[in-house]
């Protein structure tokens, strides 16, 4: 645990260290989001905080590779190769995007060959396991169903990213979820404790700590595409390596329940919930209304929330809340096979309802 402890606070203190040049370098040559009619917020904000969040990546692996305890795993030294390569590619997507507005094809193009990249470094789905066999995935299905998973993770970070500290908040809640998990399953089944999984998600929780103080409310600097397909990336490539190499009916040898053997599934579904509920929503929308699904519009899940009177950061804090209570309540369940289990959990919904639909009477400033 020490180890990831390190690694996680390599990749926030780098990533807080460099948002400061990164904002300085946009403000000086110009890169900055302009205030959009579907944006919420009033005033140029300098772009550019996903280039130190790949730095903090970068360097947390690098840390990782000269520690005995993950370097000498060969499976986790080339996925993280694979992975900060295909980080690369697609920040690099998100630069060009960030300075001059990217076409929509050329966006996904760029996507998608970053999705490439890490599957030619073998960062993909090999089989389905499921609590009663296990579907072996030939080539094609393989790379198809990799580079389908990827592309929709990291479109529903980068749709998501609306509000201050939203994307940031709501990542970094659900990769620390993802790492606790693999790090006590690992722990409870006796599997090797240094994996690809707990090792992404860690760095992301990280680099997403390192930069929030920068872009909470009033938001100094935005990620813009490049942090936000970044972290989308993250962590699909994070929830290929696990569910790939979990056979699900070791979880639950005897029976017991349902949850713990279907959980390699449900995990990484949990951990991205509200995106990609907001996802669907916007394409299912978007499509209604004849218009397609990359059109823009103010009716997310954040925008829903500020019309119900919520303030931006109290809008975001619901969020948080309801990602939270996603993420952690199906791992109680699967971990803690009890009713205080399941009466935690639907307490948490409780309140995660009540803050939904009872905005506070503080307002922040427009």
């Amino acid at each position: 645990m020490r180890e990831y402890l390190l690694v996680m606070l390599m990749a926030a203190v780098t990533t807080y260290l460099l948002t400061g040049l990164c904002r300085l370098a946009a403000v000086h040559f110009g890169i900055q989001a302009q205030v959009r009619q579907r944006d919420v917020h009033t005033r140029p904000t300098p772009y550019l905080g996903g280039l130190a969040m790949l730095a903090g990546v970068a360097m947390a692996f690098l840390l990782a590779s000269m520690m005995p305890f993950l370097s000498s795993h060969e499976v986790v030294s080339r996925d993280s190769l694979g992975i900060l390569g295909a980080a690369s590619v697609i920040c690099l997507v998100g630069v060009i995007d960030d300075v001059i507005d990217l076409p929509a094809v050329a966006k996904v193009a760029g996507q998608v060959l970053a999705a490439g990249i890490a599957v030619l470094n073998g960062v993909r789905m090999y089989w389905i396991s499921l609590p009663s066999q296990i579907i072996a995935l030939d080539q094609a299905s393989s790379i198809l169903i990799t580079v389908v998973f990827i592309f929709i993770c990291v479109n529903a970070i980068n749709l998501g990213d609306g509000l201050d500290g939203l994307a940031a908040g709501v990542v970094a809640i659900g990769a620390s979820a993802m790492f606790v998990y693999t790090y006590l399953l690992a722990r409870e089944q006796n599997f090797v404790v240094a994996t690809t999984a707990s090792l992404v998600t860690v760095t992301i929780t990280g680099v997403c700590l390192g930069f929030l103080p920068h872009n909470f409310y009033r938001a100094r600097i935005f990620m813009g595409d490049t942090g936000s397909m970044l972290l989308g990336l993250l962590l699909a490539c994070s929830s290929l390596s696990f569910t790939g190499q979990i056979d699900s009916a070791s979880l639950d040898p005897e029976g017991a329940g349902l949850l713990p053997s279907w959980l390699p599934l449900v995990l990484p579904f949990a951990i991205m919930a509200l995106p990609l509920f907001d996802l669907v929503s916007s394409y299912i929308r978007r499509t209604w209304q004849g218009r397609w699904w990359f059109v823009a519009d103010k009716q997310h899940l954040h925008h829903q929330l500020l019309r119900r009177g919520h303030s931006m950061v109290d809008a975001v804090l619901v969020m948080y809340l309801w990602t939270a209570v996603i993420a952690y309540g199906v791992i109680v369940l699967a971990l803690i096979r009890r009713p205080i289990a399941a009466v935690a959990v639907a307490a948490g919904l409780m309140v995660a309802i009540v803050a939904t639909n009872r905005p506070s009477k503080r307002r922040s400033a427009s």
